[in-house]
């Protein structure tokens, strides 16, 4: 068993979809920028649940691509909270494949997403305890 099938997920499950071939790059694997898309929306679920209201993310840092992701493979996309500030929120996602020929999951991206609260007027607001 590889590295990647040792560990467990970190945080909770946010979004679990199907990788499909409308998703691929000309080579015939799963885009990158799919998987990134995805992430930024598990991040932002979880983002905006301990925020309380609506986040806009404004980085993304130490993303790591592990693995690709196959056309017929489970993405699950797992968030835990890093850091909560005044009105930001630092959200460690990581993206795990159970793959479809052997339903092996595999660690195959992670990176933190940092989402900033913000209010009617789409300004940044303090997230409350």
């Amino acid at each position: 068993m590889g590295q990647n099938q040792e560990q467990e997920p970190r945080g909770e499950l946010q979004i679990r979809t199907l990788a499909m071939p409308s998703d691929t790059n000309p080579s015939g694997d799963i885009f990158g920028g799919w998987v990134l898309s995805q992430m930024d929306i598990a991040g932002g679920i979880l983002a905006g649940h301990r925020a309380k209201g609506r986040v806009a993310t404004v980085a993304v840092d130490g993303m790591t691509f592990h693995l690709p992701v196959f056309v017929g493979d489970i993405v699950c996309c797992y968030a835990d909270v890093v850091r909560v500030g005044r009105t930001s929120i630092a959200i460690n996602v990581q993206t795990w494949a159970l793959r479809a020929n052997s339903r092996e999951r595999m660690l195959v991206t992670e990176g933190v997403y940092t989402y900033v609260a913000i209010g009617q007027d789409r300004k940044p607001r303090v997230i409350g305890g």
